[in-house]
């Protein structure tokens, strides 16, 4: 679609050279329609720093897509790419740091890790005889698993000399940008120059004629999965040195951009064809989007939908191309005709682009907001009535003050977070907050934010490790000590118990246990059975709680690390709870109070979120005035039980 190159049949060669030439390179013709229309739109995006941000943004998914398009142009497909990357980033922080392990060595490990991965996956599917989306769909989970069993579900920091691979060099090229460019030439010459290239587009075009011509196909697709292991783990590296630390949890959900990336850029999913730059194309593609949409303060659901119909639009263009006549051209075979083509394609794209650039500067010159009166919120999560509750409480507080305030969802992901913030930077707002999806995690975009000299507000969660004009938080340790403290005496002192963790990894989940843990010392009758992470959801505090059911019936207590989670677990214990079963969360939601207002929910230990958001904004729009602010404003909690509910606010 990109970066192919297209041999018209039969019938084709009437087309009008422009149809001709939107057909032959879609995926850039649509990268150059995109950076217009955001251009358009936006003042703040044809920057030179924004520009640098939409690199660092999609050299990740770039990585992995380049691995990813191995399998792909070989008719396979590889689910397992963001566990495998997440999984290589761990043993390499858990070697080096726990283990003693010199750096070298560790990332030669991180990187024979990924390649392991990768041969599991192609001894199942080519001597094991399991479909690709199978075999990998399982690899997802093991290596999803070992991460979090290596790490014990917390994030792990990265050796410094590692992380510098998420800095700039001369202060103003990013290394993730570097790394992206050549891990795509190295694909390209994979794919256009060696053996194993040939290969792989025989075999995704017809694999029992690559076999009876003499390629051993088993050995092939070995090499052509251990490729993308490699690359996964790179682009785990490369991740978590950005993050300064390894994240277990982290790249979910990235195999999925991936493949849209190397679909996009117009390889297609039956095999045979897809190249580098094609690949790279459709990452800059799905960078772009997110970004502009960003800036233009779109919704992160509204996001999905809009990457949804890229990615259908561009197999629908595809098909369209295929009908009007163009044959795809197996990288390294078109001629020197073909080829001086392809180049006069983008030099053509490269003139466009200038005159964008040209048009958009003077379009916006002299056109710049008073950015100090918008303010960024970046939360950790949407999908959770307790942060939505911050995200209305700092709303209705903007509303009042009369300043703009964007919000975006980092949809746990602390990566996906420090794009975010890198976004309001590069606008150059009057005030950042963030709700960090992880204190350690948000360091080095927080950094970057002071570097800027844009006051950044922490909200719910410090940002360890970077200056915060304030933090607007409840005290997680105090009130996983009043939660033990309510249990305790409600169940006299004596009595088993289980726990439902919050998303392993997370600085939440961790001080909201140590701080229950801590609280059950002065009670030494108490005796916790089980813990489980259930991930914040009700339905799966439903799941876990129903499990652990069955292994402990005579349970007497229960603590959730969040109403969800304790709401879920209400359902699972049905007539029991608030009867024979005493249960507490944490969050004093809308339908957490009402539970405790019903009886079925002992307690809940109340943050006040809308609270949270509206002193957060209060004290962002002060930062930005310059106006003096505490560093530090604790916002109450207490315990909601059914004796005080009707009393308490919110």
């Amino acid at each position: 679609m990109a970066a192919d190159t297209l041999k018209g049949t039969t019938g084709a060669s009437g087309a009008p050279g422009l149809r001709r030439i939107l057909l032959d390179n879609g995926a850039l013709s649509a990268l150059i329609v995109l950076v217009v229309a955001m251009s358009v739109l936006s003042g703040d995006f044809l920057t030179a720093d924004n520009l640098l941000n939409i690199g660092v943004q999609a050299a990740v998914t770039a990585i992995l897509a380049f691995g990813v398009t191995f399998v792909i142009v070989s008719a396979g497909i590889d689910l397992s790419v963001g566990s495998v990357a997440a999984l290589s980033a761990t043993v390499l922080a858990w070697s080096a740091t726990s283990e003693g392990v010199p750096v070298p060595i560790a990332v030669l490990l991180a990187v024979v890790t990924g390649i392991a991965c990768g041969l599991v996956n192609g001894f199942l599917v080519s001597y094991g005889k399991l479909p690709p989306f199978i075999a990998t769909l399982a690899m997802l989970s093991v290596g999803r698993g070992l991460s979090l069993v290596i790490s014990q579900g917390s994030p792990i920091a990265f050796p410094e000399s590692v992380s510098h691979l998420g800095d700039n060099l001369g202060g103003w090229l990013p290394v993730p940008v570097l790394v992206m460019v050549v891990m795509g030439l190295i694909t390209a010459v994979i794919l256009g120059r060696t053996y194993i290239g040939r290969a792989m587009y025989a075999i995704g075009g017809n694999e029992e004629a690559a076999r009876l011509s003499g390629l051993r196909v088993k050995r092939q697709k070995l090499v052509i999965y251990a490729l993308s292991g490699l690359f996964a783990a790179a682009a785990g590296i490369v991740l978590a040195s950005r993050l300064s630390s390894a994240q277990p949890q982290a790249a979910q959900g990235y195999e999925l951009d991936a493949i849209a990336a190397v679909v996009i850029g117009g390889a297609s999913l039956a095999g045979g064809t897809g190249k580098a730059s094609g690949t790279l194309i459709g990452a800059l593609i799905l960078a772009v989007l997110r970004n502009g949409l960003n800036l233009l303060s779109v919704s992160a659901f509204w996001q999905q939908v809009v990457i949804g119909v890229v990615i259908a639009l561009a197999v629908l263009l595809d098909t369209v191309r295929r009908k009007a006549g163009a044959t795809p051209v197996a990288a390294g075979t078109g001629g020197s005709g073909d080829r001086r083509k392809q180049a006069l394609t983008y030099v053509l794209a490269a003139v466009v682009a200038a005159a964008v650039v040209g048009a958009t500067s003077f379009l916006h010159s002299g056109s710049s907001a008073a950015k100090s009166e918008k303010i960024g919120l970046s939360l950790s999560t949407l999908n959770n009535p307790f942060f939505v509750q911050i995200r209305a409480g700092a709303q209705d507080e903007a509303k009042k003050l009369g300043v703009d305030l964007s919000v975006t969802d980092a949809q746990n992901d602390a990566s996906q977070q420090a794009n975010q913030l890198q976004n309001f930077t590069s606008e150059g707002l009057g005030t950042i907050i963030v709700n960090p999806v992880d204190s350690d995690a948000v360091t080095p975009a927080a950094k970057a934010v002071n570097k800027a000299d844009i006051p950044l507000v922490a909200v719910d969660r410090a940002v360890n490790g970077a200056d915060t004009a304030a933090l607007v938080a409840s005290d997680n340790v105090s009130g996983g000590k009043l939660a033990a403290k309510a249990l305790a005496e409600k169940l006299g002192g004596k009595g088993e118990i289980v726990i439902l963790q919050g998303q392993a990894g997370t600085s939440a989940s961790r001080e909201r246990g140590a701080g229950f843990a801590e609280g059950l010392k002065a009670y030494p009758g108490i005796k916790v059975l089980a813990k489980q992470p259930a991930d914040w959801d009700r339905t799966k505090g439903l799941d876990v709680m129903t499990n652990l059911l069955q292994a402990n019936p005579d349970v007497d207590g229960v603590f959730a690390e969040n109403d969800e989670m304790a709401l879920g677990a209400i359902k699972a214990l049905g007539s029991k709870a608030g009867k024979s079963v005493q249960v507490i969360g944490f969050d004093g939601t809308a339908d957490g109070l009402k539970a405790v207002e019903g009886g079925t929910l002992y307690a809940s230990v109340a943050q006040q979120p809308a609270e949270l958001g509206r002193i957060a904004v209060r004290n962002a729009v002060r930062a930005a005035e310059g106006g003096k602010v505490k560093k530090s404003v604790m916002v109450p909690v207490k315990v909601v039980t059914a004796e005080n509910v009707a009393e308490f606010g919110g």
